[in-house]
This record gives structure tokens, C-alpha cells and sequence, in this order.
């Protein structure tokens, strides 16, 4: 069991060369589980959008519903890093952004995640003068699915893969503890992960970042249709929900996961 689980020994793991294994949570069963199997870090995502509430997207879900759920999860958790998703248009203005993570704090976060580029700067300072953790997010950021026209891999050319690595140095430097990439190719996971000093964590972004991130619903072979490239079906080859978190958090660490099989190029 891994205990107390903070920015700072995130950022000590990335130097040491180990690898960070992080995945959503909803509840306070599942984070208790996933905290005693050695989780680095949980996310309460607003995938439960999907996950839980059955929509096509992330869109619909508000902040009180991710403060629900972080309360849910904060009550299990036995010392991951509990990071909450920012939902769609609760950070539209910096006085916006700070206000709803506050009450995600309060509800029991230690980090809140925004997803996009330079326009956050203002806001991420803002949040880092006032003692909030910030997890950036790049690559496929869901929420802006409507401008991507789908769920495509971002970043294969190189300007695109230029202005992502632009984009995640501006945001270490305004604050940014850790960055999520989703989506891009493994060359361009391994070019941000060299690119920063901050940790960098990937869902679909190869074998080379600092960590790896899943949907806890995709790992346990519960949800339902479309199963991203990027996942395993990790209960499949346990049949036991505890040995296939223990199995998730060894395969990351010992770089088994992802193989190229669950990669983009």
C-alpha cells in the first residue's frame, strides 16, 4: 500500500525513473481497492458522464455532480492523489475557474484537471497563487469533441505535435504540476515526458511517459460498445477485480503496459 501520495512525489517518481500508475474512481468501494493495490493516483473524471450516467459524451456533467463524486471516493481512498475533473464551461473565466475548484477542494480533491492550451495560463496561475494543484490535459481533451468532429487521434503532424509540446511547457511554467496527454502518437508521449520536468501521464499516448491513466469501466471489462485501442481488459486474465489492479499497477511499472498493441504511431 502506498501511502500519502502528493505533487511532490510524483514529480521525485519521474526523477527516480518510475513509473505512475493512475485510473478514474467513483466511489468509495472502488478507491479503497484501488489504494490498497498501490494506485499512485485516482481521478473522479467526468467520464462518469458515460460511465455512469449513460451519456454519448462528457458534456452534460456538472461540478456538483464531480464534487459528489469526489466525496464518494475521498471516503475510501487510503493515500493516492485524488485529482477532479473540471467539467465542461466550469472554467471558462479564470474568477470562474477558481470559485468551482474551490468547491471541488473543499469537497476532498488534492488537484484539480483542466483540458486545453495557452488560453489556461491566466487561469492555471491563478489557481497556483491560491494553493490549488493543477493537472493539465492535452492531446484528445473530450470535452472539445464537438470542435474535433470525434474521438481522433490528435498531434501526427508535426506542427500539431510542435505547438502540443508549445503548449505543455507554457503550462508547467505557469503552474501545472502534471499533465494528462490522451490520443497521440508514442513518439510525441516520449517528446512531452523528455520536454518537461513535471510528470507526464498518458491514456493512449505510449509506452514512454512518466505514467499511465485508464477508465477503471475499460480496465475491468464492464463497459458497454466501444473499447479504446489504448485499453486492456485487465480482469479477463485475473478474473479477480484486486489482482487486476495489482496487475495494472505492476504491468505500468514494469513497462509491460501499454505494448504496442494499445498504442498510436
Amino acid at each position: 500500500m502506498k501511502k500519502n501520495i502528493t505533487g511532490s512525489k510524483l514529480a521525485q517518481l519521474k526523477q527516480q525513473g518510475q513509473k505512475i500508475s493512475a485510473i478514474t474512481a467513483y466511489d468509495a468501494s472502488f478507491s479503497e481497492v484501488f489504494a490498497t493495490q498501490g494506485v499512485d493516483i485516482q481521478l473522479v473524471g467526468d467520464s462518469l458522464g458515460m460511465v455512469l450516467q449513460g451519456n454519448d459524451s462528457t458534456i452534460p456533467v456538472t461540478v456538483d455532480e464531480i464534487a459528489y463524486h469526489v466525496k464518494c471516493v475521498q471516503a475510501g481512498n487510503k493515500g493516492s492523489l485524488l485529482i477532479a475533473d473540471m467539467p465542461f464551461m466550469s472554467y471558462a473565466t479564470p474568477e470562474q475557474t477558481w470559485t468551482n475548484a474551490a468547491t471541488l477542494m473543499r469537497a476532498g480533491a488534492n488537484m484539480v484537471k483542466l483540458e486545453g492550451g495557452s488560453w489556461l495560463l491566466e487561469s492555471i496561475e491563478g489557481l497556483t497563487i491560491r494553493g490549488i494543484p493543477v493537472c493539465a490535459h492535452l492531446g484528445l481533451t473530450p470535452q472539445s469533441v464537438n470542435v474535433f468532429g470525434g474521438y481522433k487521434v490528435q498531434g501526427r503532424e508535426e506542427d500539431q505535435a510542435q505547438l502540443m509540446i508549445d503548449d505543455a511547457i507554457a503550462l508547467q511554467n505557469a503552474g501545472a504540476q502534471l499533465l494528462v496527454v490522451e490520443c497521440v502518437p508514442s513518439s510525441l508521449g516520449k517528446r512531452l515526458s523528455e520536454a518537461l520536468t513535471i510528470p507526464v501521464i498518458g491514456i493512449g499516448a505510449g509506452p514512454h511517459c512518466d505514467g499511465q491513466i485508464l477508465v477503471m469501466h475499460d480496465m475491468l471489462g464492464i463497459s458497454t460498445g466501444y473499447i479504446p485501442k489504448f485499453s486492456k481488459n485487465f480482469i479477463k486474465q485475473t478474473g479477480d477485480i484486486h489482482l487486476a489492479i495489482a496487475a495494472y499497477v505492476d504491468e505500468v511499472s514494469s513497462g509491460a503496459f501499454p505494448g504496442p498493441e494499445h498504442c498510436f504511431e
